[in-house]
């Protein structure tokens, strides 16, 4: 088809360009032009101008060529809820955690055999594995214990907007789970009525192709220099739709959900948060099948909690990638996409994209918003996804990946000193001295407390009764132990069997 695009007239506001060194990257790329592309089955048609007499905080500006959503609503969610509750958790969190390390260690260590007359003993030697978390803990304490970015905390009267031309919600996906494709797609069609600037679009990999939605198929004739599946398909995705720096890319994985609140924020993040070029919010894992495992559930409850901890951290306040980024929920700008571009050749190219776009100057900040995924449905697919991510994060070439999953791999070592511990305890009537208990508390509590929120928000933001979500925080305690020992085990298999290519995982 003729795919002609230009830039918008009704924006209202100029946007500076990013100086890398001494390439200036807002003169690298173009920012007006009129392309013809041959995209397979791409039914987008572009609409009508913006009027810019329509108040600039107003949404209700709807034009959108799609028809009438068909069906129930399925991108539903508690995203104010759940966010005005973090805006304010953050005292609270602190005190949970320090207050039940107290506890734990100090108030009822007698009864665990702590004892303060000595510093050491034979029986620190095997407890000595118990401490290797700590500066995993140590960084999600100080995450979810300062505040937390939402809305609250953010005024953006008086702030001149960004130009804002087009934002691409596009769901990547290989193509072969049609029922995942037609979710995603049935879920964010109407998406296009909240701003003249979005567009949802589907990206898929040849020979997989869908009638009646905006469907990209990256055709098989297409080649990088390094990148395969995903990154291959986003790669020619690129290239076919030349974004400018008045262009935003939203990338969602296969099951990824996003609500009309949080595609609000996102607009919001573009327009006023001018410092940042590419950014990412909270992903939980509730939007299908929750619950109808309760091990993984319960195992992808630490990744909310991750989110809300280590990775608010690093968007509030570092706004450096220090620990990598998600693969979806990552909102780019044009002028991103375009430097580092995704010809990467890696297991985790999200993380490598975010390490390169750091490289190139970009900044990232955090986006007040929720997007809703599903956990593996099984242990294999399980393994495999972590055993991926610990491969691919550790065999890229900067020193922070590796720093991290060398502290990562440490955590075999942890549920090995766990083990011996249970064990020789009862051979050995040796009491372990408070110096000790008190860190290895401090990383029991955090740990737990991260696990135990993390479904609590996933239970709020589905509205889930009030009795139904105790018991399910109850049950949670004891999956944690289940839950780590299946993290540890991917990891170990992910150390004796390398993956030689990439896991695509059936959810």
């Amino acid at each position: 088809m003729n795919l002609k695009r230009h830039s918008s007239e009704w924006a209202d506001s100029e946007v500076g360009s990013v100086n890398l060194g001494a390439v200036d990257v807002g003169s690298r790329f173009p920012q007006h032009y009129e392309a013809d592309a041959d995209i397979k089955g791409a039914n987008s048609q572009y609409r009508p101008t913006f009027n810019p007499e329509t108040p600039s905080g107003s949404y209700a500006h709807l034009t959108a060529r799609t028809g009438d959503v068909d069906g129930p609503r399925t991108n539903l969610g508690n995203t104010s809820v759940v966010m005005a509750l973090l805006s304010e958790a953050w005292l609270f969190n602190m005190i949970v955690i320090l207050g039940g390390t107290y506890l734990k260690a100090f108030k009822y260590g007698d009864l665990q055999g702590y004892q303060d007359y000595e510093l050491w003993n034979t029986a620190c030697w095997w407890k000595l594995g118990l401490l290797m978390p700590l500066p995993y803990t140590l960084i999600c304490f100080f995450g979810i214990a300062l505040p937390f970015r939402t809305p609250k905390l953010l005024n953006f009267e008086n702030v001149k907007k960004r130009r804002l031309d087009n934002l691409y919600i596009l769901t990547v996906t290989k193509g072969d789970n049609r029922e995942a494709v037609h979710r995603a797609w049935n879920a964010h069609k109407h998406l296009e009525r909240m701003h003249p600037a979005v567009r949802v679009h589907v990206l898929t990999d040849e020979p997989y192709f869908f009638d009646g939605i905006n469907c990209y198929t990256c055709p098989k004739s297409f080649s990088t220099a390094h990148s395969k599946y995903k990154a291959r398909a986003l790669e020619w995705y690129r290239q076919t739709m030349r974004f400018t720096e008045f262009d935003w890319v939203l990338h969602l994985d296969e099951e990824s959900v996003i609500d009309d609140e949080s595609v609000k924020r996102i607009i919001d993040f573009i327009h006023y948060e001018k410092d940042f070029h590419f950014g990412q919010g909270i992903i939980l894992y509730n939007q299908y099948k929750y619950w109808s495992n309760w091990f993984f559930t319960v195992a992808d409850a630490l990744r909310v909690g991750d989110d809300i901890s280590r990775f608010a951290l690093q968007y509030t306040y570092f706004h450096r990638p220090v620990f990598g980024a998600h693969g979806s929920f990552l909102l780019n700008n044009g002028l991103v996409e375009n430097a580092v571009t995704w010809d990467l050749g890696s297991l985790t190219e999200d993380y490598q994209f975010a390490m390169k776009a750091w490289d190139f100057g970009f900044r990232c900040g955090k986006i007040c918003g929720i997007i809703r995924e599903q956990s593996p449905l099984d242990l294999v697919g399980f393994m495999k996804q972590r055993r991926r991510w610990y491969v691919g994060v550790r065999r890229l070439p900067m020193l922070l990946p590796k720093i991290w999953t060398f502290f990562w791999s440490l955590g075999l070592l942890s549920l090995a000193s766990f083990v011996t511990s249970l064990i020789l305890g009862f051979k050995f009537k040796m009491g372990t001295p408070r110096w000790m208990a008190a860190l290895t508390d401090f990383n029991f509590v955090t740990f737990l407390y991260l696990y135990i929120v993390g479904i609590f928000l996933q239970d709020l933001d589905k509205k889930v009764n009030p009795f139904l979500m105790l018991a399910r925080i109850i049950i949670t305690v004891p999956l944690t132990i289940v839950a780590s020992f299946m993290e540890g085990a991917s990891v170990f298999y992910g150390i004796i069997f390398p993956p030689s290519d990439f896991d695509v995982i059936k959810k």
